[in-house]
């Protein structure tokens, strides 16, 4: 995790017509015009000066798991491979817990659990890594991953400078933050630093997480957290959510897929009220702001999308939200149903749904 050798970069190894079929999650079988494997910050450098890439677009990947590669890459493509997490330092508060840009956020989590420093267990089993979770600020289970978040080290593209960035730099909003607005495509994020409170709090009252909790006996009540009930361990909420996760959505090594693909859409009051009356039974969540989220997946399974297909491309027959290659589909191909879906939603409930992953 040193970050030292920052200042004296090596030669860059760049790959010619690199495959990236094992760098994306959907499994798209696209390649790179040139791609070079980050496990130092010196690396990184030495790519971003190589004269033999001066000029051509730039491509970061860590996981590959929020993203949709539409055809072959016509630049470099940066393999963040960087490893390493340690405690930086801890107060009577919190533990401050740095994890490098390379390192697999499910990995990352269990290991904060096994150290003793709970706080992430809600985020479990997201496929990708540390340096992608503040791009998308991800979010699960009642959990966003800004709650946790304290700073993060990023390195700047165009300037192979250093930069240090917190929380309100960052921008973050719902799967949403500066790395995908402004920032978007002008960072490398090398290392990510998260607060994780000594005062833990169970975040066990989201519905299907509950009802894990409850199947499993870990508490009769997993959403008090008054005293009254007895409350899951952050291991019990871990073990929880995984089992959730693997009982809704599919393994990408066995189905090519980036998780939800779509975003829970978030409407006005009365727009909602207008809904409500037209779809009695539609799932929603108030919003503090008085706003109302709306389940995306009920949107697209309410208008007959769950397990249908158009050629290899398909909606997820047990988890409408996603979306899957089932085996030879293209990102062309896979967008042109997220688009079919997307114009039905509109047509039936007047409400737009927004792609998660990045479309390239």
């Amino acid at each position: 995790m040193s970050h030292s050798e920052f200042a004296a970069p090596a030669a860059a190894s760049l790959m010619a017509d690199y495959p990236l079929k094992a760098h994306n999650t959907f499994g798209f079988d696209v390649r790179a015009q040139f791609a070079c494997l980050i496990e130092r910050e010196a690396q990184l450098l030495a790519a971003l000066r190589d004269p033999r890439v001066a000029g051509l677009p730039r491509l970061v990947l860590g996981g590959g798991s929020n993203v949709v590669l539409t055809g072959d890459f016509a630049g470099l493509v940066l393999l963040v491979a960087l490893r390493g997490r340690r405690v930086v330092r801890e107060d009577q508060h919190a533990w401050y817990v740095e994890a490098a840009g390379g390192e697999t956020w499910h990995e990352f989590v269990a290991w904060t659990l096994e150290e003793g420093m709970p706080g992430l267990e809600n985020l479990a089993l997201i496929p990708g890594t540390v340096g992608a979770a503040p791009i998308q600020n991800i979010g699960a289970y009642g959990l966003e991953m800004c709650e946790r978040f304290a700073s993060l080290r990023a390195i700047e593209i165009a300037t192979g400078e250093a930069v240090e960035l917190d929380a309100e730099a960052c921008g973050f909003g719902y799967r949403d933050s500066f790395f995908k607005r402004e920032g978007r495509e002008r960072f490398v994020i090398t290392s990510v630093t998260f607060r994780l409170p000594k005062v833990w709090q169970p975040r066990a009252g989201y519905a299907d997480l509950a009802r894990e909790l409850a199947a499993r006996g870990d508490t009769a009540n997993a959403g008090q957290t008054d005293g009254a009930a007895v409350q899951p361990t952050a291991q019990a909420i871990f073990d929880a959510v995984v089992a959730v996760r693997r009982a809704k959505l599919p393994d990408p090594l066995e189905l090519g897929n980036a998780g939800s693909f779509f975003k829970n859409p978030v409407i006005d009051s009365a727009q909602f009220e207008a809904l409500k009356r037209r779809e009695p039974d539609i799932v929603s969540y108030a919003q503090a702001d008085g706003r109302v989220k709306l389940a995306a997946g009920w949107l697209i399974d309410r208008c007959g999308w769950k397990g249908r297909a158009m050629g290899a491309a398909a909606v997820h027959e047990r988890q409408a939200l996603v979306l899957v290659n089932r085996g030879g589909a293209s990102g062309t191909q896979l967008l042109a149903l997220a688009r079919a879906i997307q114009r039905d939603v509109f047509e039936r409930f007047g409400v737009e749904l927004e792609a998660e992953p990045v479309c390239l």
